[in-house]
């Protein structure tokens, strides 16, 4: 077998386990190859399980946003770093947040820091959706309502609404004009979902601001 004809059988520059052991199929000693492959640099251990392309063989940029999706699950990629995708909040963020059904948890990677919170099984399974890449792949990420509601559901301190609208355009600096444009009847939504006092103060704010 050619030098590189493994990596050409996988899909995308990051992989689990088993899709690496299905492109080292034609070898004999495929543990040993995923050893050797690491030590030369040609793949990158992520986490137990978990891979990327070495820099010199891949098609483009890691997705971190997939890693996220693979490393933990189920999960979607939500709270901070959704907010920044949804260009909600003005800050670059750098740990990929997410929810998870699984118990929290945070991983320290080569490619950075991914962190995960747990919400209700009845919570999670609304808001999310696949945000495709141009190369046909995807990842769940929070729509832009959800992110909003994920981050206040993991709030303290909210009593009123006043206090919401202070916390979410002041202290998160979310656009007022940008928070008019979502769909508040979401927001509704979620609160009846999760019984929470924040997340109704959340909805109420939302036809507040119509």
């Amino acid at each position: 077998m050619e030098t590189n004809a493994w990596y050409t059988a996988i899909r995308g520059n990051e992989f689990d386990y088993l899709a690496l052991m299905g492109a080292l199929g034609g070898y004999r000693r495929p543990r040993d190859k995923v050893t050797a492959l690491i030590r030369r640099g040609e793949i990158i251990r992520v986490k137990k399980g978990l891979y990327v392309l070495g820099p010199g063989l891949r098609t483009g940029a890691v997705s971190r946003e997939i890693l996220a999706n693979l490393m933990y699950g189920p999960s979607y990629v939500s709270l901070e770093y959704a907010l920044s995708l949804h260009q909600l909040i003005p800050e670059r963020v750098e740990t990929v947040t997410s929810v998870t059904l699984k118990k929290t948890k945070a991983f320290d990677t080569p490619l950075g820091r991914f962190a995960y919170r747990n919400v209700k099984k009845h919570y999670y399974r609304c808001g999310q959706s696949l945000r495709t890449l141009q190369d046909g792949r995807g990842y769940l990420l929070a729509c832009p309502e959800k992110a909003i509601a994920d981050k206040v559901y993991f709030s303290s301190g909210l009593h009123t609404v006043d206090d919401m609208r202070t916390w979410l355009f002041s202290d998160l600096r979310i656009d007022p004009e940008e928070f008019i444009r979502l769909n508040r009847y979401l927001f509704t939504e979620f609160a009846d979902l999760e019984s929470k006092h924040c997340l109704r103060l959340l909805a109420k704010l939302a036809k507040e601001q119509v």
